[in-house]
């Protein structure tokens, strides 16, 4: 099996796909952090005041108070909502449909017979899928103010490292979810279309709306979309739910993507 990662991670690294997801990734990032910028900048607030716009205190306040954030904070204003997921789903979406498109997963099965191993190295391709996507937005999270001329309170390294391990996880799960649908449908058309709708949350408030109206327990909180933008914040410090929050989501869509592997026909 782990002959088979390393050739999933070799062909990875040569996907123009991975490379083009990473690319978007990087200038989404630092467009948000360069209008971030712009916009808190004096100058420019003064132009916008005198072409009329109407500028109150709290907008000449705005800097100020990025500033006073952090480092930490910013990033996770940038990456909390929801932005990585919907990359790291629609990435494993992309390369995993590869394999049937061009008839991958038939060699692969004919040569090893065990459907389990396929799906093992998929799940920790995931992994590596999902770390690298992770590493790359909080790096051009922390670049992308440096590069606009906004210079924020810097954060301890510790706690940018450990933010960058509760954020990957989630998105590791996550991304098991595209695995799973993409094992399930054989094309890529649904886990593209579930990765934008959950990713930027809409599944967890359709669930919250109908959970409302029928008296439910708010369980919408614990779906990753909510758990990337509540918990993973600086200031939720609700380690032990991301973790359970992640380990169960990732459990569920590993046995999804097991179950099928071994019942569907290749």
């Amino acid at each position: 099996m782990f002959n088979l990662v390393k050739m999933d991670i070799r062909h990875l690294f040569r996907s123009r796909g991975f490379y083009s997801i990473l690319l978007v990734t990087t200038a989404l990032i630092l467009g948000v952090s360069a209008l971030v910028a712009t916009m808190t900048d004096q100058e420019v607030l003064d132009a916008m005041e005198a072409q009329g716009a109407e500028i109150d205190k709290s907008d000449y306040e705005m800097k100020a108070e990025l500033v006073r954030m952090g480092q930490l904070n910013f990033v996770h204003e940038c990456l909390g909502s929801g932005f990585l997921l919907v990359m790291a789903g629609i990435g494993m979406t992309l390369f995993t449909g590869g394999d049937f498109s061009s008839g991958y997963v038939k060699n692969i099965c004919f040569v090893r017979p065990r459907r389990r191993d396929y799906v093992l190295s998929k799940l920790l391709l995931a992994g590596v899928y999902s770390g690298v996507l992770t590493v790359l937005s909080i790096l051009m999270a922390l670049l992308g103010p440096i590069l606009a001329g906004l210079r924020l309170a810097a954060s301890p390294l510790p706690k940018l490292l450990w933010y960058a391990a509760l954020l990957w996880l989630p998105c590791w799960a996550f991304s098991l979810m595209a695995l799973a649908l993409v094992l399930l449908t054989r094309t890529t058309t649904l886990g593209i279309i579930m990765s934008l709708v959950s990713g930027a949350r809409l599944t967890a408030v359709l669930v919250g709306t109908l959970g409302g109206q029928l008296g439910l327990p708010p369980v919408e909180r614990y779906f990753l979309s909510s758990v990337v933008q509540d918990l993973c914040s600086p200031q939720a410090g609700a380690a032990a739910v991301i973790l359970a929050c992640a380990a169960g989501w990732g459990v569920l869509y590993a046995g999804v993507s097991l179950a099928v592997m071994k019942k569907r026909d290749i």
